[in-house]
Order: C-alpha cells, then structure tokens, then sequence
C-alpha cells in the first residue's frame, strides 16, 4: 500500500479566517490525503519547523489577508534555509491574479484562488508528489 500524501495546511500572520481551509481540510482527508493543520497567527519560521518535525509532502497556505507576498518570501526563504525546498508549496485564498507569477518566481509551485475544484487540487497534488 502506497502512502499517502503528507499535507501541512497552515495560517500565517493575523488572518483568522477558517471557513476555506477547514472545508479543504476535510475534503482532502475524503480524498485519502494525510492533513496536519498548523493552527492560526503561524509565523512562516513555525511553519516552516512544523514541516519539517512532520515530515509533509506539501506545506500549504491559506491567504485571505492580503499578507500572502511577505509572508510566502519569507517561508520560501526558510524552507531553503532549513533545506526542505524540495517540498511542495501551495497557497490558496484571495490572491489577485497580478501576483500568481511572482509567488511562483520565489517558489509557489500553484496557487489555488477562491472556488477551486477540490477534485483538481487533490489531483495536482498526486500529480506533483509522484513526480517530486
């Protein structure tokens, strides 16, 4: 039997907002993925720590505060720092589509925005945890 996928889905900075990730957490685990959730007002160094002590697959961000830009530079920067680059980082929430690109340009690998498929989530995230 195959393992499953080692999900970490956190909360950074002051954004309090647990509607979204709660419903994707749930659906996730319905789709046989493995779901840690590192809490709220997660600074991007815990999170980071978090990853690591649980060995995850994908580190993902739920953003509904605007704080996604400095937040996810400074996790990427940590997650290089602390060598587990080679994870898998998604961020969903409100992101504008004017900052897809350059999340992606300091190591966002995907970038859910509001009303995504569950399904194409749980997809991509086989999709890319096979071929890391």
């Amino acid at each position: 039997m195959e393992q499953p996928i080692r999900l970490l889905l956190a909360k950074i900075g002051l954004d309090t907002h647990t509607i979204g990730i709660t419903v994707l957490a749930k659906e996730l685990r319905d789709r046989g993925i493995e779901v840690i959730f590192s809490g709220l007002k997660q600074t991007p160094e815990q999170v980071v720590r978090a990853a690591l002590q649980e060995d995850v697959d994908v580190i993902g961000v739920s953003c509904l505060s605007g704080g996604h830009m400095t937040h996810l530079k400074v996790l990427a920067e940590q997650m290089r720092a602390l060598g587990i680059d080679d994870r898998i980082l998604i961020v969903g929430g409100v992101v504008p589509e004017e900052d897809v690109e350059p999340l992606k340009t300091i190591g966002v690998d995907r970038v859910f925005t509001m009303g995504a498929n569950m399904d194409d989530i749980a997809a991509y995230l086989r999709s890319a945890v096979a071929a890391a």
